[in-house]
């Protein structure tokens, strides 16, 4: 599967991060003497499965870090993590139409993810691959969370097949975005709690979900009535993609891993 990618590098720092890093963007925060954003570039440069790549958030700052890298397409972000998604697609489906490209899935990650590797993004598109949809969610179960990094904090949601966390990429088909950008602004918003998540969804599913009874078909399907879009969960094995940076803690672990190398 081959498809373009969205990096999305315009978020600022909880005022705990903003402190422990002495930096307001996340994109900027340093990680061995490279600002972190620039993990996440590298590991989709080497993923074979990704053609084009667009870096979304301050245009001043990714200038800075990656001006004069020909590879990339460049563009200012919005006010959240929504529009910066519309924006950075409609820099690409621009330069599609310029260049007569064929118009490819576009794989989603987050700036703050700079553990993620080339093997788990391509194992990531691979098990997409084998399912049908419009847009494809990563989950994590605990225990490989937790046996590849013991003591990381994550949020979990306790479903029938076991507890999972959210990924911090997504694949999507660029046509659907567009149809479900209201309500996807809500479950961004909310995504951190699973309770409010619950409530979204309506409170047959808060039921299930408080006695954990929900099941990832249920999910899947209810996620897919309300964006109008076949929304599939990819349960993958490679606990990066469920890491980002958002608070002390986190920033810890990834500089103790990373700048041992």
């Amino acid at each position: 599967m081959q498809v373009d990618a969205l990096v999305l590098a315009g978020g600022l720092n909880s005022e705990s991060l903003k402190v422990s890093s002495g930096c307001e963007k996340e994109a900027l925060i340093t990680i061995g003497n490279r600002p972190m954003v620039e993990y996440v570039v590298n590991a989709l440069k080497h993923t074979p499965e990704v053609c084009r790549i667009v870096v979304a958030g301050h245009r001043d700052d990714l200038d800075s870090i990656f001006g004069g890298d020909p590879d990339l397409i460049l563009t200012e972000g919005g006010s959240n993590a929504i529009t910066t998604l519309q924006r950075g697609l409609e820099s690409l489906n621009a330069k599609t139409i310029e260049l007569n490209y064929p118009q490819k899935m576009v794989i989603v990650t987050t700036g703050d993810i700079p553990m993620i590797t080339p093997e788990a993004i391509g194992d990531f598109l691979r098990l997409c691959k084998k399912r049908t949809g419009n847009i494809y969610y990563p989950i994590v179960t605990r225990e490989i969370s937790e046996s590849k990094y013991p003591g990381v904090v994550r949020t979990y949601v306790r479903l029938r097949e076991g507890q999972f966390t959210g990924g911090n990429l997504i694949l999507v088909d660029p046509v659907s975005v567009s149809h479900c950008a209201d309500i996807a602004k809500k479950i961004v918003q909310r995504r951190k709690n699973p309770l409010a998540l619950s409530k979204l969804l309506g409170w047959r599913f808060v039921l299930k979900f408080l006695f954990h009874t929900l099941t990832l078909e249920e999910v899947e399907e209810k996620v897919s009535r309300m964006l109008g879009v076949r929304g599939v969960a990819i349960i993958s094995n490679y606990a990066e993609v469920g890491v980002d940076v958002d608070k002390p803690a986190d920033l810890q672990l990834v500089r103790r891993i990373l700048e041992a190398f």
